[in-house]
């Protein structure tokens, strides 16, 4: 079974922060603007390591959570 992010949304979170991710193409991005970690998807599973995860500049970041109709400061969800 391949990995569905819509069915997970509200139980995985960044384990460094355990802040909401969003899913962006192959990967899952943490909602925290401190640390804007991404964390890889593989063959459909999320690989939540933080060793694993990359920093995204702040401007990629912002763009993403503006995709997730999230706001690009503080990446909360925008209603």
């Amino acid at each position: 079974m391949a990995f569905d992010p819509q069915r997970l949304q509200d139980i995985i979170a960044c384990p460094k922060t355990k802040a909401r991710l969003v899913c962006d193409g192959d990967f899952l991005v943490s909602v925290d603007p401190a640390t804007r970690l991404k964390y890889p998807i593989r063959d459909g599973i999320p690989v939540m390591l933080v060793d694993e995860a990359e920093e995204v500049s702040p401007e990629e970041w912002a763009a993403i959570m503006q995709r997730h109709e999230r706001n690009p400061e503080t990446g909360e969800a925008v209603f």
